[in-house]
C-alpha cells in the first residue's frame, strides 16, 4: 500500500504556521475520525479514499483557512459515503463544522426524476449555504480540484460530465471570487477532458514554439526592465504564454487557426505603488505602438471580484501583439487569490464588510430563487449570472455599478434599489433623456427619473436582463394582477347579485368563505380572482348561496366596493342601471368632456370621448350608448397629455414642479428623445375636470422650451 503523501504532522505545521492558536487536538481527532470512517474505501485509481480528504484539507491550509474549515474539509464526505450522521459531526466537532459538512452532502435520500435534477438540487443546497458561509465553496473548490487532477481514472462519459460542470460552474465561480490560479487550472483541465484531441494538438504546437517564445519574451522583458531602470522604477517583469483554454476560446470565437492567434504572449509588470502603474503604462506606449481599443483600466474601475490591473496590448518588433498587465504587488495577490487573499473569518467567523462585495451578487441571486420553478432553472440562472460579461456605469454621485453586458436603464434602477426600479418613469444618460430600453455602455452616468404613481410594465420583461429586475417586475405584476382580479371579481359578482335581487350588507363573510371552499379555492380572494378572470361564472357562485330575492347577504368585502359600481366616477349610462363600466385608455375622458359609451363583450361599457378616433368608426353600431357625467361627483379622473419640448437639461424638472404646484398627481411618465433634439413626454395625471386640465396645458405652454401640449391616444376598441 502506498504511503500517505501528507502526514498529520505536515498538516498541523501548515496550519500553525499562520494560526498558532489553532485547536491541534481537535484537528488530530478529525484526522483519525476520517481515517476510521473511510478505512475500507478506495478511489477509482486504487488509492486509499483517505488520500482525498487529506488533499482537500491540505489545499485549504495552503489557502490559510481557519481550523474549522480544514476539519470540515477532512470530514466532507463522511456523511455522504459512510454511516456517519450530521448529528455525530455536530456532537463531536460542533455546529459550525456540521453546517459546512451538511451543505456539501448530496441529497441522496430524496427521489429525483433524473440525475440532472438531483445534481441541480444538491447544487442549489450548496449555494444557499455558500451565501451564508463562503467557506462552503472553498471546501468544494478543493474537493473539485483533486477530482479534476485524478479525472483520467474515470470512464469517458463521467469525465465529460464532470469537465462540463467544472467549465460551466466552478471555473466561472472561482473567477467571480477572484481566485485566478484556480480558474485557470479548472479551465485548462476541463478543456483537456472535453476536447482531448484539440488539447493535445495545441500542446504540441505550443511546445514546438517554446524556444522561440522564450527568446521572444526574454527580449521583451529585458527591453522593459531597462526602460524602467532608466526612469527609476523598481519592478518585477515576467513573461507568460496564454493558457490553453484562453487560446481555444479565441480560436473558436474569431474562427481562426492557432497560427492566426496573435496575442499568445503576455507580460506582467508588478510595481510597489499605484501611481507607478500609470507611469509604466506611459513608458510601454513610448516603446511600442498601442493597439486601439485594447486599453482597460481596472484600477480606476475594479471588477466585482476586486481584480485591479491596467491592461494594454502593443505591436511588438515583429508585428505580433503582446498584452501587458500592470499592477501593484497587493493587486497581484488579490488577482491570484481573490477572496482568500484577506481571509474573511479573522474574528469569530464574521464576514467583514469589505469582503461582502464578493458574494453580494450571489445573495441577490439566492433571494430570487423562490420565484423560480425548480432547481434546474436556478442552476441555469446561476450559470448565466457567472458567465456574463459586465459593463461599468456611474450613478450621479460617481458611484460605480457593475451590471451584465446588455443591461438597460431599468436594470440599473433595480440594481440601485427595488423601489427606484418600481417607480422608474424615465432615465438620463450623460444628461440626455433616453428610452427605458436604452442599453448601457461603459462609463455612462445614469440618472433615473421616478414618479410616485409609476409602476412596472409587462413590456419591461422583454428587454431587462438582470435576474433582480426580472424577479421584482414579476412580483409587482403578480401583486397588481391579483389586486385587479379581486377588484374585478367583486364588481362582476355585485352586478350578478343585483340582477337577482340580492343586496349586500355589512356583517361577517362566513357565507362567502364557505362558498370559496365549495369551488375548491383556499380563500375568498382566490375565488374572487377566478370570477374576475372568467374561470368561474358569477351566476354559479350566486347559485351556491341558496338565497331568495331581497335577502341581505353578509358580504362586507363587496359592500366595501359598492362605490365602484353603478355611478362609478360620476358617470350615468342612459337607460341602463348598475352596468359595469370603465373609462377608455385611448382617450382618457374626464368630467367636462362629451361622452359616448361602447358595450364591450365581457367588460360592460367602455366610456370614450365623443371625438375619440376609435369610437367614430362605430357611431351607427347598436352597441353605442349615450353617457353623461354626474356633475355632483367630485372624484378625480385620469387624463393623458402628450408634451413635446426642446431636449435640454432641466425641462422635465420644470414640468414636474409646475404639476406639483397645482397639486395634481402624476400617475405615469414616459420619456423619449429624437434626432432633431426634441424630447417627448407622455403624462398620465389625476385631474378633477376639463377646466383644471386646460389650465395645466396653458401653463405648460408658457414653460421655456415647451413646443406643444395636447391630449393623445392610440389604443383600439375591444370588440
Amino acid at each position: 500500500m502506498a504511503a500517505i503523501s501528507i502526514t498529520l504532522q505536515d498538516l498541523i505545521e501548515k496550519v500553525t504556521s499562520y494560526a498558532p492558536d489553532a485547536d491541534k487536538d481537535l484537528l488530530r481527532k478529525a484526522w483519525f475520525f476520517t481515517n476510521e470512517a473511510h478505512c475500507n474505501q478506495k478511489r477509482k485509481e486504487g488509492t486509499r479514499y483517505f488520500e482525498h480528504p487529506i488533499f482537500v484539507a491540505s489545499t485549504l491550509a495552503d489557502l490559510h483557512l481557519d481550523v474549522s474549515t480544514i476539519i470540515a474539509g477532512l470530514l466532507h464526505d463522511t456523511v455522504e459515503d459512510t454511516d456517519t450522521s450530521i448529528e455525530d459531526i455536530s456532537g463531536i466537532f460542533g455546529e459550525d463544522v456540521a453546517f459546512m459538512v451538511d451543505a456539501l452532502t448530496k441529497l441522496d435520500k430524496i427521489e429525483f426524476t433524473s440525475r440532472e435534477e438531483a445534481q441541480a438540487e444538491s447544487f442549489r443546497k450548496m449555494l444557499l449555504a455558500m451565501a451564508k458561509d463562503i467557506r462552503v465553496i472553498m471546501i468544494k473548490f478543493a474537493d473539485r480540484l483533486h477530482n479534476m487532477r485524478t479525472l483520467e481514472h474515470l470512464a469517458p462519459e463521467s469525465q465529460k460530465r464532470i469537465a462540463t460542470e467544472t467549465l460551466e460552474v466552478y471555473a466561472p465561480l472561482a473567477n467571480r471570487l477572484g481566485i485566478g490560479w484556480l480558474k485557470l487550472e479548472f479551465e485548462d483541465m476541463g478543456f483537456k477532458f472535453l476536447h482531448p484531441e484539440l488539447y493535445e494538438e495545441l500542446s504540441k504546437k505550443l511546445f514546438k514554439k517554446r524556444e522561440e517564445q522564450e527568446d521572444y519574451i526574454k527580449n521583451f522583458t529585458i527591453t522593459v526592465e531597462n526602460k524602467l531602470k532608466e526612469n527609476g522604477i523598481s519592478a518585477e517583469v515576467s513573461g507568460r504564454v496564454k493558457h490553453f483554454y484562453g487560446i481555444f476560446k479565441k480560436m473558436k470565437s474569431q474562427r481562426i487557426t492557432f497560427e492566426e492567434v496573435y496575442d499568445i504572449f503576455g507580460l506582467r509588470v508588478i510595481v510597489t505603488e499605484k501611481t507607478q502603474c500609470y507611469a509604466v503604462l506611459g513608458l510601454i506606449h513610448s516603446l511600442w505602438i498601442p493597439v486601439p481599443g485594447r486599453f482597460k483600466d481596472y484600477i480606476a474601475l475594479p471588477k466585482s471580484n476586486m481584480y485591479q490591473s491596467l491592461h494594454t496590448t502593443v505591436l511588438g518588433p515583429k508585428g505580433e501583439r503582446v498584452e501587458f498587465q500592470i499592477r501593484t504587488l497587493e493587486m497581484h495577490r488579490i488577482a491570484e487569490e481573490g477572496i482568500a487573499s484577506h481571509w474573511l473569518y479573522k474574528e469569530k467567523n464574521k464576514i467583514e464588510d469589505k469582503d461582502t462585495k464578493y458574494i453580494k451578487w450571489l445573495r441577490e441571486l439566492v433571494s430570487s430563487q423562490n420565484d423560480l420553478k425548480d432547481a434546474t432553472e436556478f442552476l441555469e440562472l446561476f450559470k448565466g449570472e457567472v458567465l456574463s460579461d459586465v459593463v461599468y456605469v456611474l450613478t450621479p454621485t460617481a458611484q460605480i455599478k457593475e451590471l451584465p453586458r446588455g443591461s438597460t436603464t431599468v436594470d440599473f434602477a433595480y440594481a440601485v434599489h427595488t423601489q427606484i426600479g418600481n417607480k422608474c418613469a424615465g432615465a438620463r444618460i450623460n444628461g440626455r433623456i433616453v428610452p427605458l430600453r436604452y442599453e448601457l455602455h461603459n462609463g455612462d452616468t445614469v440618472e433615473i427619473i421616478t414618479a410616485q404613481r409609476a409602476g412596472p410594465s409587462k413590456d419591461w420583461l422583454n428587454f431587462v436582463v438582470t435576474q433582480k429586475a426580472k424577479t421584482r417586475i414579476r412580483q409587482w405584476i403578480n401583486i397588481e394582477e391579483r389586486k385587479q382580479g379581486i377588484d374585478l371579481g367583486i364588481k362582476i359578482l355585485e352586478v350578478e347579485l343585483r340582477k337577482q335581487g340580492i343586496r349586500p350588507s355589512k356583517g361577517k363573510s362566513a357565507k362567502m368563505e364557505e362558498t370559496a371552499k365549495l369551488f375548491n379555492y383556499k380563500s375568498l380572494d382566490d375565488l374572487l380572482i377566478a370570477i374576475g378572470y372568467g374561470r368561474v361564472p358569477a351566476h354559479q357562485v350566486v347559485a351556491k348561496f341558496n338565497l331568495n330575492e331581497n335577502t341581505a347577504l353578509d358580504i362586507p368585502i363587496i359592500s366595501k366596493f359598492l362605490k365602484n359600481i353603478g355611478s362609478h366616477k360620476g358617470i350615468k349610462i342612459t337607460g341602463i342601471d348598475n352596468m359595469l363600466h370603465n373609462t377608455a385608455k385611448c382617450c382618457y375622458p374626464i368630467p367636462g368632456d362629451s361622452l359616448v359609451g361602447y358595450v364591450t363583450r365581457g367588460k360592460g361599457v367602455t366610456i370614450h370621448r365623443k371625438e375619440c378616433p376609435n369610437i367614430l368608426r362605430f357611431t351607427s353600431d347598436e352597441r353605442v350608448v349615450d353617457v353623461s357625467w354626474d356633475m355632483d361627483d367630485e372624484t378625480t379622473s385620469q387624463a393623458k397629455l402628450f408634451v413635446e419640448t426642446v431636449d435640454k437639461p432641466g425641462i422635465l424638472a420644470s414640468l414636474s414642479a409646475l404639476i406639483s404646484s397645482l397639486k395634481i398627481n402624476l400617475h405615469h411618465l414616459q420619456a423619449t428623445t429624437s434626432q432633431n433634439k426634441h424630447a417627448y413626454f407622455i403624462l398620465i395625471l389625476e385631474v378633477k375636470n376639463i377646466s383644471q386640465l386646460t389650465s395645466l396645458k396653458n401653463k405648460m405652454m408658457s414653460v421655456d422650451g415647451v413646443i406643444n401640449v395636447s391630449r393623445h391616444g392610440s389604443e383600439q376598441i375591444e370588440e
